[in-house]
């Protein structure tokens, strides 16, 4: 039983190695790409459509609904990076059902990767939304006390990401793994569903906590109404 699949390595010369986390991990993007490529080249305007489209404009429906939900006011700016997180993420999960396969999610450094481009986006989003000045005095906020205070609130919120998304796939991977060897077939089955389940939940929480952040460092206030203020 592999805890990780760093461990499984398929080439190795001194000191580099090419494991499964590399290699599932550029297979997978190489699958979303080409499939994102192969849907996209046939999109209509009209009112008969392929079923892909109609799938894809759910999938990118939902996603900018969310984001908007979140407080985001120009949710289609957004959709690049927080979308591509939320696919990456469901399909590494969706992925497990295939034999051999092993999710690059269950490497604490993927999901280390994941967290960093997080931590890199918020300030890149707030910077562009803000102004350089105004993004970084939201650090000495409400006082140059909290500078310290909310530079480590920044580190240990990346770290949280990583953390949380790796101890979540890869505890459902080892149940499965441990039940394969003392229990029928039957149960591993039913953990499997559970797990892609439990994948797509974390996907969407992955997602929803980077576009809370990014909405917290843009400072984003919702439009006002033509019912405010009204009795």
């Amino acid at each position: 039983m592999h805890l990780s699949p760093d461990q499984i390595i398929f080439w190795q010369y001194g000191f580099f190695k090419l494991n499964a986390t590399i290699v599932f991990t550029w297979g997978l993007m190489f699958v979303l790409a080409v499939g994102a490529k192969l849907i996209t080249r046939t999109l209509s305007t009209e009112l008969q459509r392929t079923r892909w489209q109609n799938l894809l404009e759910i999938v990118v429906t939902g996603i900018v609904q969310q984001i908007e939900e979140v407080g985001l006011r120009q949710p289609r700016k957004y959709l690049d990076f927080l979308g591509t997180l939320f696919l990456f993420i469901a399909a590494a999960s969706l992925c497990t059902i295939m034999p051999g396969y092993e999710p690059p999610t269950g490497s604490l450094s993927t999901t280390t990767a994941l967290a960093l481009c997080v931590f890199v986006a918020v300030p890149f989003f707030g910077i562009a939304e803000e102004g350089v000045g105004e993004y970084l005095k939201s650090y000495l906020k409400p006082t140059l006390i909290m500078l310290p205070f909310n530079i480590i609130s920044e580190i240990s919120r990346t770290l949280a990401l990583a953390i949380r998304l790796f101890g979540n796939m890869m505890s459902g991977a080892m149940i499965i793994a441990i039940l394969l060897t003392i229990t029928p077939l039957v149960f591993p089955i039913i953990m499997t569903v559970l797990g892609l389940l439990t994948g797509m939940v974390q996907a969407y929480i992955f997602s929803i906590l980077a576009a809370v952040y990014i909405a917290a460092a843009t400072q984003v206030r919702p439009p006002k109404t033509e019912l405010d203020g009204q009795p």
